[in-house]
């Protein structure tokens, strides 16, 4: 199964024109490396992205919330983030959403993560990769009613056969996609985790720009 679902990835990769993005980055995981392209149509969220690898900000950080079948979460928490701001700590910042309807939550995606904002405004350092979960056409019939949406053909081809959260679609900027290494946040997707969804064996990641050195 997992040789088919690798295989019907690629050939997504290849459909969608996957390697003609400018800019690819390296994820250095605990659990192996994955490449990841950023899309030009989201410059705010790319360039913010690739502020924040120069930063350092993705340095020896953390999966700090992996829930199975749902996401591996990246980056400052909501918690701290939303108490700081409370508090008077820090100033509210968001970066405005770049949310496109060709890009949605099918697994591999790379997203931003936000609070219940109604702008839909992005978070300045928290990503999360999505892997959701293969969706029926039934299950996809019954969000089109709920949301009163229609999925397009190719996103329900997808969600039917690599799968998916695609009731987050139009609800989060997604600015990227795994085009190597999936099998790598899959495999963090199933590490143990407590009840807050931390991962009991810390799973540390570093991300630098393809074509650079490795620190």
């Amino acid at each position: 199964m997992q040789k088919i679902i690798s295989t019907l990835f690629i050939s997504f990769c290849l459909a969608f024109g996957v390697f003609g993005q400018t800019t690819h980055v390296i994820f250095d995981t605990t659990h192996g490396a994955v490449e990841v392209e950023l899309f030009d149509d989201t410059p705010q969220h790319r360039d913010l992205f690739l502020q924040a690898v120069k930063d350092s900000v993705y340095h020896q950080a953390l999966f700090n919330r992996v829930i199975a079948g749902f996401v591996n979460q990246g980056g400052e928490l909501d918690e701290p983030i939303l108490q700081e701001e409370a508090e008077g700590l820090r100033k509210r910042e968001r970066l405005p959403a770049e949310i496109l309807p060709q890009h949605y939550h099918y697994k591999g995606a790379l997203g931003a993560g936000r609070d219940d904002n109604p702008e839909k405004a992005s978070y300045l350092a928290q990503i999360y990769f999505v892997i959701g979960k293969v969706i029926t056409n039934a299950e996809l019939d019954a969000l089109e009613k709920a949301k009163s949406i229609k999925i397009p053909a190719k996103h329900r081809e997808i969600y039917t056969s690599i799968g998916g959260i695609p009731r987050l679609d139009g609800d989060y900027t997604i600015f990227g996609r795994i085009v190597r290494g999936l099998d790598v946040m899959e495999q963090i997707n199933q590490v143990d985790t407590d009840s807050s969804d931390v991962p009991l064996t810390p799973v540390v990641f570093s991300v630098r720009v393809l074509g650079e050195a490795k620190h």
